[in-house]
């Protein structure tokens, strides 16, 4: 099965063949894993949201339509995890800017986080997440456009911006 791209694999899965979800979830469970744990700083909410992505992924495998099988996954990830924080964060007005959960502790912090990391953290979150989804998760800017609901050219612009900002929030920290 490993011949097989996932698109092609999705579609077999979304036409009834569930045996080959596994082939999905060992591609890719630790790359949304990751994502949303750099999103997040929780490894617990990380553990439970990745499971729930791909719960959904069963569950809305009808609504994939032959696209990019990561961009589509990536949107779930996406989804579930501004979901998530909308209902546990009340008081959040603006969905689209979601401030997401860092790490408090200034000691766990030294402990769990690279330099890297906390530069990171301090970038808005819509912007950490293109980072994290261009750079760390390897996903291309036309697959960031779909997920983002823009076009290559300005998400390729944003990325761009959003590197020197964070090199800039790099280096005065070091």
């Amino acid at each position: 099965m490993k011949e097989l791209s996932d698109e092609i694999v999705m579609q077999k899965v979304a036409t009834g063949n569930l045996d080959l979800l596994k082939v999905l979830f060992d591609r890719h469970h630790r790359h949304v894993y990751n994502f949303l744990y750099k999103m997040s700083g929780d490894k617990m909410l990380s553990e439970d949201l990745t499971q729930d992505v791909f719960y959904k992924l069963i569950k809305y495998r009808n609504s994939y339509k032959n696209g990019s099988f990561k961009a589509w996954l990536f949107t779930i990830a996406r989804n579930d995890l501004k979901t998530h924080f909308t209902r546990n964060h009340k008081n959040h007005d603006d969905i689209d800017v979601l401030e997401y959960k860092q790490v408090e502790n200034e000691d766990n912090r030294k402990e769990e986080y690279s330099h890297l990391q906390n530069a990171l953290n301090k970038l808005d979150a819509t912007d950490r997440e293109l980072v994290i989804l261009n750079r760390f998760q390897e996903i291309r800017y036309e697959e960031l456009a779909e997920i983002v609901g823009s076009t290559p050219g300005a998400v390729k612009t944003r990325v761009c911006r959003v590197l020197k900002k964070l090199k800039s929030i790099y280096l005065e920290n070091i």
